[in-house]
């Protein structure tokens, strides 16, 4: 055994096969063959990290996949840097975080499970950010992860991220949806931003028309599921009644009537619509327009399945419109811009100018937004400006959120029906830049045909 004497410790060559492994963050060392034919040809090039015990034998505290790797190559001996034990279970912890860090990164399961022993041992948020190195809010979302047990087994046995694991806590009563959440992220990854946000707006929606429908009912109105069937005669819209002096019947006028009904949607930007009903307008008082109601023929197959996929594309265009802006906002933070941010803004002055008048002579609000800045009172100077004035090096950013924020305005639910040249290039440009488009948003930029989300949600006509 030979050694060699440092300041901090000892290199000594040691068997593999005599080293202990200490228990480590990372709950399995997986080793590949192609690591294993590297061991054997040019041996541990960097020293294991151990220590030793009271008994003489020495402990692994960091290297284990070297350690491995060793044995199964059949090298006899192998650099270790010995260090003095410092048993408090947290160094052990934060050391091995670092250092396999600095080797092989651990995933993400590993540091949520490294994260909270270390919360177990004591340590505090910032604690164990400071000694690890990592954003607080990582270490918050990590331990958020860990706790609820959805999460924590999701990023064990599904591999998922920890921001993806986090998106499972908020529909912690909702196992459909957690489910496909989880089926998104381990077999189109890139789509999850997008089914996480439809995933929120739907149950935001459902929120909205639960509680309309609470206090529609708590007022003595029937709850109907679905509109009364063509040719229904049992129950009438108001907005084909009159009364007795032939005025409009409004919600003032059934508010206290027997057989009051109302049928509750929810759009795609989330407001509630109510239509109202009564089912016995003529015992009420009331009486259609010219004596009698007007009934249209039931739809064709065409015209319902052209109805859903209206439905289901504007409910994922509202949804697909918050990740994109979203990502927008985080480009615009990033200190250096894409290369060809200057042709862009170019293009925009000149092919798109239209677009960038009209939202300039409204303000650009959408471009004070990506920025994150309060956009100026009608009296106020603009704020863009003093921002150039205070900060010229951000001059290209304020330019570029000037074009993206007008060709983002132009933008709605519409686009997807009919998109515009300008649009048409503009998610081109965002696609080339890394934004991943969700399906409604690839039928602008023709990679994708206007059909139906195959999902039976979709069939509810809740909401246009």
């Amino acid at each position: 055994m030979s050694d060699t004497t440092t300041d901090a410790g000892t290199i000594e060559h040691l068997d593999p096969h005599s080293l202990t492994i200490e228990t480590n963050v990372r709950p399995t060392a997986p080793i590949t063959p192609a690591f294993v034919q590297s061991i054997k040809e040019n041996g541990v090039l960097t020293p294991i990290l151990g220590h030793r015990n009271n008994d003489d034998t020495v402990t692994v505290r960091a290297g284990q996949r070297r350690v491995f790797a060793a044995r199964e190559a059949g090298l006899m001996s192998i650099p270790v840097y010995i260090v003095h034990a410092d048993e408090e279970t947290t160094e052990r912890i934060v050391q091995q975080m670092v250092e396999n860090d600095q080797r092989e990164a651990l995933t993400d399961r590993d540091r949520a499970t490294a994260f909270q022993q270390l919360a177990f041992e004591g340590l505090s948020v910032t604690a164990i950010a400071r000694r690890t190195g990592t954003k607080q809010k990582e270490v918050k979302t990590a331990l958020a992860v860990t706790e609820n047990p959805v999460a924590a087994s999701a990023i064990h046995e599904h591999q998922l991220t920890l921001d993806q694991a986090a998106v499972l806590i908020e529909f912690d009563s909702d196992d459909g949806i957690r489910a496909d959440l989880i089926q998104v992220a381990t077999t189109d990854p890139s789509q999850f931003a997008h089914a996480a946000q439809r995933a929120r707006d739907d149950k935001a929606r459902a929120q909205v028309k639960a509680d309309t429908e609470a206090d529609l009912a708590g007022r003595g109105y029937t709850i109907l599921a679905n509109d009364p069937g063509y040719y229904d005669s049992e129950y009438t819209r108001i907005s084909e009644l009159l009364t007795a002096d032939d005025q409009r019947v409004t919600v003032e006028h059934i508010e206290n009537i027997d057989g009051r009904a109302a049928r509750v949607r929810v759009y795609a930007d989330g407001d509630a619509n109510i239509t109202y009903f009564v089912k016995d307008a003529k015992a009420a008082g009331f009486h259609t327009y010219g004596g009698s109601q007007a009934k249209s023929g039931p739809m064709t197959d065409e015209q319902k399945a052209e109805r859903r996929t209206l439905i289901a594309n504007n409910k994922a265009w509202a949804s697909a419109e918050v990740v994109r802006r979203q990502w927008l906002t985080t480009l615009l933070s990033r200190k250096a811009l894409p290369e060809d941010a200057a042709v862009v803004i170019a293009r925009g002055l000149t092919v798109h100018r239209n677009a960038i008048s009209s939202a300039t002579q409204g303000g650009n609000d959408l471009a004070h937004d990506l920025l994150g800045i309060k956009g100026a009172g009608y009296f106020e100077p603009d704020k863009l400006a003093a921002l150039i004035e205070q900060t010229p090096a951000k001059a290209q950013h304020v330019a570029l959120a000037i074009v993206l924020g007008a060709c983002e305005s132009v933008t709605s639910k519409q686009t997807w029906r009919t998109p515009s040249p300008t649009e048409a290039d503009y998610f081109t440009q965002l696609a080339a830049w890394g934004y991943t488009l969700s399906d409604v948003e690839r039928i602008v930029t023709g990679d994708k045909k206007s059909d139906a989300a195959d999902n039976t949600e979709h069939d509810r006509e809740d909401d246009e």
